[in-house]
């Protein structure tokens, strides 16, 4: 799996942007958690090569970048979650879960 990282502010403008062609998936992760390791295991053991022409994969270290989650939540209106998944599309959230919610097949069926 091919994860683009999200380590800067500018980005979740870019994500935006992106969006509108094509569904952007953001995992967020806490390396101090084990639901959130185990939630990340299970998406990336599902994760098929053919997938990256669905649905372009971001991935936020919450424990680097803490300050990011805060402004995904504003800028998505979503309640912050870890580990949590969030699929945006036309430059808005159109999808999210967190912890053991976190299905590959779910998300498939989103984007």
């Amino acid at each position: 799996m091919n994860w683009n990282k999200l380590t800067t502010a500018a980005q979740i403008q870019e994500i935006k942007a992106l969006s509108v062609t094509k569904p952007v998936l953001i995992f967020k992760h806490s390396t101090r958690c084990s639901v959130s390791s185990i939630s990340l295991d299970r998406l990336m053991r599902n994760w098929k090569t053919a997938d990256e022409a669905k649905v372009v994969p971001y991935f936020l270290d919450l424990i680097a970048n803490r300050s990011l989650s805060n402004q995904i939540e504003e800028e998505f209106n979503i309640p912050h979650e870890s580990p949590q998944v969030i699929i945006i599309r036309n430059g808005q959230s159109v999808y999210d879960t967190s912890h053991y919610g976190i299905s590959y097949p779910e998300i498939m069926a989103q984007v």
